[in-house]
């Protein structure tokens, strides 16, 4: 989120990876031969090649079974489906501090072209560092979730600026990478059982599957706490061009067609911008349902700009130790910190099971790298002005097009930096159109499911409620926590249960209650 080059040595668990009478392949939907969709996104890796030219070598694209030609393919649909955070981080962060100032350095407003150009200055950055150092096909940007925990919490305490929060944000990023290199990130990762790993990467495809069709508007509050579409229909241009590019995608991993998802993506942005263009919807709304739900596909003006970086570089270590004292401020920190810790775990199984690079206990390889990489990134989206840089679920639709080394994530990291000059070009592409690609990931990781033991109670039940929790609190975090909570406790109700347990287990599953805690402890202690 060190032996970690070879990812092996994971601390054995009475529910790990042979308890599931599993065989000696890595986990993930890649291991299912027998499904045509699967032959598709994950092609078999050929016979022992010998490795041609300097690419090749240096990321070992030909030893995992891929091409430069599907690298390059696949970092590009990893671009397109996170591509979204240039227009939604600018707008989350647009909110004014306690004393009314904004981000950037706006009068009238937050400066969302600097927030923006930010934003993608450090997604590329660090997605090429975690291709580069880790070589895992992982890409990076703004954290969703911490970015709106700023926005609507922390800068809105009594003297809080925005430079104090992103302080914050800095300590919490060098505090994480302290451990990594102390190697206690990757001890407790290593803990986890790994039917509870299995469980993670399927709960977080339910997520990502339930955050596209939210997104999409296919799926909107309602008279339940969720509905389908407008007043239970289907209804509007944009809900059509998401089918369209849904079935597209699918239509064509039947057909065992290479880069599926991409022209899935393409062909639903093409469609979206001529409806937008025969029938001027703009953007949706209480009196315009039927709208875009996020971005116009249209350009207004040059697609090109010159970035504006006023956010970098605008922060105060330790303004909020003296604004809101040192234990509301360690507090922040700590629930940011264990957000940021377990999002990641979460993230890089669910990317390596996909890719089919995990060893025989659910394990990356060269973990405390990624771990290291995904530290060093909150630290400097705090230090850039625009919250923290975490590893993005996002890289499974580029992984599910056949990306396998860390050769997609420096695409995706070059197409980022472009993005400072073609802005206006990476906010083209709306919802409708990259989201599908989210459901059909979302599909090809619950695969996995098969991989737990359903009739072994102990790990079960834990495993149902990271999956379930994921989506139904909308939140990779609290699954992990309720799933790490169960398994001690119901470890614990068996005979010699509880010491089979690592300990690393009961002290993260403690840090877990304080974390859900945490509103009634602030309200205790009056912050």
């Amino acid at each position: 989120m060190r032996p970690s080059d070879k990812a092996r040595g994971a601390i054995p668990t009475t529910h790990g990876a042979h308890a599931t009478g599993r065989s000696n392949a890595p986990p993930g939907p890649g291991n299912l031969q027998s499904s045509a969709l699967v032959s598709t996104h994950a092609p078999s890796a050929p016979p022992r090649a010998q490795q041609t030219g300097w690419l090749d070598r240096t990321f070992h694209i030909t030893e995992r079974g891929s091409t430069v030609g599907r690298e390059v393919r696949g970092g590009i649909v990893t671009f397109f489906a996170m591509s979204y955070i240039l227009v939604v981080n600018p707008l989350i962060l647009s909110t004014p501090d306690s004393t009314g100032a904004f981000l950037g350095g706006g009068t009238d407003g937050a400066n969302l072209p600097a927030i923006a150009a930010a934003t993608a200055l450090v997604a590329g950055l660090m997605s090429i560092l975690m291709g580069a150092a880790a070589n895992f096909p992982l890409a990076l940007a703004a954290g969703m979730g911490i970015n709106a925990l700023l926005a609507f919490t922390i800068v809105g305490l009594p003297g809080m600026t925005w430079a104090d929060a992103m302080g914050l944000i800095v300590l919490e990023g060098i505090v994480i990478l302290v451990l990594v290199l102390t190697g206690l990130r990757e001890a407790v990762f290593k803990a986890v059982p790994y039917a509870l790993k299995v469980a993670i990467s399927v709960g977080i495809g339910l997520f990502i599957a339930l955050v596209g069709l939210v997104n999409a508007g296919i799926v909107r509050p309602g008279g339940t706490p969720l509905q389908l579409g407008i007043d239970g229909s289907l209804a509007g241009w944009p809900a059509l061009v998401f089918i369209i590019g849904l079935f597209t995608i699918a239509f064509l991993m039947v057909k065992k067609v290479r880069g599926a998802i991409l022209i899935g993506i393409v062909v639903a942005a093409v469609l979206a911008a001529i409806v937008e263009l025969v029938a001027g919807l703009g953007l949706a709304g209480e009196d315009n349902p039927g709208g875009w739900q996020l971005t116009i596909p249209a350009l207004d003006g040059s697609p090109v700009n010159l970035p504006d970086f006023g956010t970098i570089g605008q922060i105060s270590l330790f303004g909020a130790f003296e604004k809101i004292g040192w234990i509301a401020a360690v507090l922040l920190i700590f629930s940011v910190m264990l957000a940021d810790f377990f999002d990641t775990m979460g993230t890089m199984v669910a990317i390596g099971a996909e890719a089919k690079l995990l060893d025989d206990e659910g394990n990356p390889p060269h973990t405390r790298r990624i771990l290291a990489v995904d530290s060093i990134a909150a630290a400097a989206g705090g230090a850039a002005g625009v919250s923290s840089n975490t590893s993005y679920i996002e890289s499974a639709t580029g992984v599910g097009d056949g990306a396998r080394t860390g050769l997609a994530s420096v695409v995706t990291g070059i197409a980022f930096l472009l993005a400072m000059f073609l802005s206006p070009l990476a906010a083209f592409v709306p919802y409708e159109a990259a989201t599908p690609a989210l459901v059909i990931v979302g599909f090809l990781m619950m695969m996995q499911v098969t991989e737990i033991p359903w009739r072994d109670a102990v790990i079960a039940i834990p495993a149902f409620l990271t999956i379930i929790l994921m989506p139904f609190a909308y939140s990779i975090t609290v699954g992990i926590g309720a799933g790490f909570i169960a398994y001690v406790i119901l470890s614990a109700a068996r005979k010699g249960g509880a010491k089979q347990v690592h300990w690393l287990m009961w002290v993260v599953a403690a840090l877990f209650v304080v974390y859900f805690a945490l509103g009634p402890i602030q309200a205790a202690l009056g912050i």
